[in-house]
């Protein structure tokens, strides 16, 4: 076997990263490509608001990791550095962390005032008027985008919090407010209140998955960004966006590029190979998994342990096994399945008609032994 020589190896100061925060998943880009008429889309909604008027509401759906947030994100940076930002205030609420409705308002709270209100002997009415008396005197539109807008209707606050924030003009005259609804799992239909849907009227704004070249080229610029001159090929960029192609998510390829630079700095080697590549995506697998599973409730993840020894794919069958264990409503029960499909941990379709009506198919996207080791 050849031996390398000296200055083929890594040294231990050196690095494959030029700037390796372009990889966190998070990252905003400067150079933010292939999605121009969705944010164009986005400004028209925005626009009312900078001169002054009422902004329109918006759902933003799509599949996961098609730029959905990032556009968001995007657009409210830019707003904040326009002359007129003073007439506009844009929050982005992360409704997987911000579950309730006082956490929701306690994020509009913490962008206008620049800080959190008490966690405790705070009533709701309370901050709700101190959050709408200050855009009042200010003469500012409020545009809060719920990020992940799905979990909201899990625990049955969507509503709710919708709700309030479009009345607010009806209790603080001069107030004016929007909504952005943004959804990944396009595949649920979600019923709003009568006087929410009354009120909310959204335009849609569509993310289409992206296209293979099109990750290949987002790819290719975080690489370039990121990394030294030399370290990946782009024919090795190339097999990373088709693993992230065929997952469907982009975040993988991100990933994949981090965890592979990580793996061949581990071996001293001052170029990614296939080798490391390969590793990376089997490692990445488990670990995402894991992170998937760690964020249930332990009834979210019973249902899921009784799926993976067996106990579906019939939804009936299973909520018999599921209420036995957990003492648990039918409502409940579907509501997870909705969330661990919204997850895509779990995929779902209707297979004909039972004594109650139509029965539900579920199985799971993993191997069995894979969501049982990722549980324990």
């Amino acid at each position: 076997m050849e031996s390398k020589s000296f200055k083929d190896l890594l040294m231990y100061d050196e690095t494959l990263f030029k700037e390796e925060r372009v990889f966190d998943l998070d990252h905003i880009p400067e150079s933010y490509v292939h999605r121009d008429s969705q944010m164009q889309s986005i400004a028209t909604c925005l626009r009312p608001a900078l001169r002054g008027g009422r902004p329109i509401n918006a759902t933003i759906f799509g599949p996961p990791a098609t730029g959905k947030t990032t556009a968001i994100r995007v657009m409210f940076e830019q707003i904040e550095d326009l002359p007129q930002s003073n007439r506009i205030l844009c929050v982005h609420v992360n409704c997987q962390i911000h579950t309730s409705k006082f956490m929701v308002f306690s994020q509009i709270h913490k962008k206008l005032f620049r800080h959190l209100p008490p966690e405790t002997g705070v009533p709701f009415l309370k901050l709700y008027g101190a959050i709408f008396k200050k855009l009042v005197k200010d003469n500012r539109s409020l545009i809060v985008a719920l990020d992940d807008m799905n979990y909201l209707f899990y625990d049955r606050h969507a509503n709710e919090i919708i709700y309030d924030i479009l009345r607010a003009h009806e209790v603080f005259p001069g107030a004016r407010t929007a909504v952005f609804g943004v959804l990944s799992d396009v595949e649920l239909s979600y019923k709003f209140d009568i006087k929410v849907a009354s009120m909310f009227h959204p335009q849609e704004i569509f993310f289409e998955p992206y296209t293979l070249d099109e990750i290949k080229d987002i790819l290719k610029n975080r690489a370039k960004l990121g990394f030294f001159e030399g370290v990946i090929s782009d024919e090795l960029i190339e097999k990373v966006a088709e693993y992230a192609f065929a997952h469907g998510d982009l975040r993988i390829g991100i990933e994949l590029l981090r965890v592979s630079a990580l793996i061949a700095e581990s071996k001293s080697s001052r170029k990614i190979k296939e080798e490391h590549i390969e590793k990376a995506y089997e490692r990445s697998k488990s670990i995402n998994l894991a992170n998937l599973i760690k964020g249930l409730s332990p009834d979210e993840k019973e249902l899921l342990r009784l799926l993976a020894k067996g106990e579906g794919p019939n939804s009936g069958a299973l909520f018999k096994t599921f209420e036995k264990k957990t003492k648990q409503s039918y409502t409940k029960f579907y509501r997870i399945i909705d969330k661990l499909a919204a997850l895509r941990l779990v995929d779902t379709s209707f297979s004909g008609k039972g004594k109650a009506g139509r029965t539900r198919s579920i199985s799971l996207r993993y191997e069995d032994s894979e969501i049982l080791k990722a549980l324990d």
